[in-house]
């Protein structure tokens, strides 16, 4: 049981490890514009996804769910609105990262996990206790200073919080196997991407080429930084409690908040540090309260 507990536990750090740093192999590919970046990103996590189901044994199972999704149109219905929003999640981050942004980034995954929880009272019915609703007007109170202090809605963390957490939430609907998920949502933006791509390779400013190897090899090992995340944090969450689960997730935009500060230099002042005490104040109340729960 312990060493199960400890392997689940290092699968889950170096997925939020992965995640965390994932801000400099964006950073890389800064020469493509995000719509590129996305575009590959799709195309490859397919191709590296189904290198995955085969090498994994999972195939059947991704064929069966296949042929679930064709019985039920409602389900199908759901997982395209899960994909696009999970690749608005994913064009927002990059397009962020790439412009000095990544603060921004860390601040929305911070609020995710609070955004989610929202959704759950609002969309699912799910009951607070009363210092859980507290929990979210901290992090409210974050937001406010942010736009305070920006003049206008912190719209990147926003983005990224909304889109994550409604991601989530038809996932819920779905409980589909995540190996399943990730490569039918990608299979279902092929379409769109693999022309896109395309158009990119036969354009005058395409970063596909003999002309830039290694640019080309980071823009096909954008499947593999999305795939390998996705793996181990399955194999992680098979192995550990959900409490123990819900602390690792905030090792990633931790990480994202210092390389912002100390890697990509972006401005950090006091408006910044307070609206990110009542997001954390919120957060540790939140996780607090569900500890006594229990």
């Amino acid at each position: 049981m312990q060493d199960s507990r400890r392997a689940g536990a290092l699968a889950a750090l170096a997925t939020y490890l992965i995640w965390g740093v994932l801000p400099l192999y964006w950073n890389f590919l800064a020469a493509a514009d995000a719509w590129e970046i996305l575009a590959h990103r799709i195309v490859w996590s397919f191709v590296f996804m189904l290198c995955v189901l085969v090498c994994t044994g999972r195939w059947q199972t991704f064929c069966a769910d296949c042929r679930t999704l064709w019985r039920n149109k409602r389900r199908g219905g759901v997982l395209i609105l899960a994909a696009l929003f999970v690749s608005m999640n994913w064009l927002t981050y990059i397009w962020a990262v790439n412009h000095n942004h990544v603060i921004d980034t860390s601040i929305g995954y911070y609020i995710n996990p609070l955004m989610s929880v929202l959704f759950g009272v609002v969309f699912f019915r799910e009951r607070l206790a009363g210092l859980q609703k507290g929990s979210v007007a901290l992090a409210a109170c974050g937001i406010a200073i942010l736009t305070w202090e920006l003049g206008s809605l912190p719209w990147i963390a926003l983005v990224l919080a909304v889109t994550f957490a409604t991601y989530g939430a038809l996932k819920k609907q779905l409980c589909f196997n995540p190996f399943s998920s990730i490569t039918l949502e990608t299979l279902l933006l092929l379409p769109v991407a693999f022309p896109y791509v395309a158009y990119c390779v036969m354009g005058e400013g395409n970063h596909f080429s003999l002309a830039t190897p290694g640019l080309a090899l980071l823009l096909m090992g954008t499947g593999v930084a999305t795939a390998v995340p996705l793996v181990l944090f399955s194999y992680g969450a098979n192995l550990l409690p959900l409490s123990v689960l819900g602390f690792f997730q905030y090792i990633s935009p931790t990480i994202a908040l210092l390389l912002g500060i100390f890697f990509f230099h972006e401005p950090f002042g006091a408006a910044q540090a307070a609206a990110l005490a009542f997001i954390w104040a919120g957060i540790a109340l939140f996780m607090g309260v569900e500890r006594l729960r229990r």
